[in-house]
């Protein structure tokens, strides 16, 4: 199992911009494909972006494709999520996850979600 903490959220303006990081501890971090996801009020979590072991290859739902950057630092153990031209419906509790199978847009296929952090944007 893989432990993960995020942090970096808050409240800020539209148009303006948040880097989200991923903590990770326990299994070899460098193993695994990571992503981030989004949860808003009432609504479902949903894919925000991937990336792969090597931090070779990313993925975006399209909603932050441009704006958002998903990168990683395997020597640290982290991942980030650098947030750009943020939106009022960018507002959501933001978790990264561990991709236990290769299909990165699916929420079924990661684990070892970490407790969130909230990203709040106002109009």
């Amino acid at each position: 199992q893989v432990q993960l903490v995020e942090s970096g959220g808050g409240l800020v303006q539209a148009g303006g911009s948040l880097r989200l990081a991923c903590a990770a501890s326990g299994r070899t971090f460098s193993n695994y494909a990571m992503g981030w996801f989004r949860q808003a009020p009432g609504k479902e979590r949903t894919f925000v972006a991937a990336i792969s072991t090597s931090g070779g290859n990313k993925y975006y739902a399209d909603s932050v494709k441009g704006r958002f950057t998903i990168s990683r630092d395997n020597a640290k153990n982290t991942v980030s999520l650098q947030m750009n031209s943020l939106k009022p419906e960018d507002t959501a509790v933001y978790y990264c996850a561990v991709a236990l199978v290769l299909d990165y847009f699916n929420i079924n296929a990661y684990a070892d979600w970490g407790q969130g952090t909230q990203v709040t944007v106002s109009s």
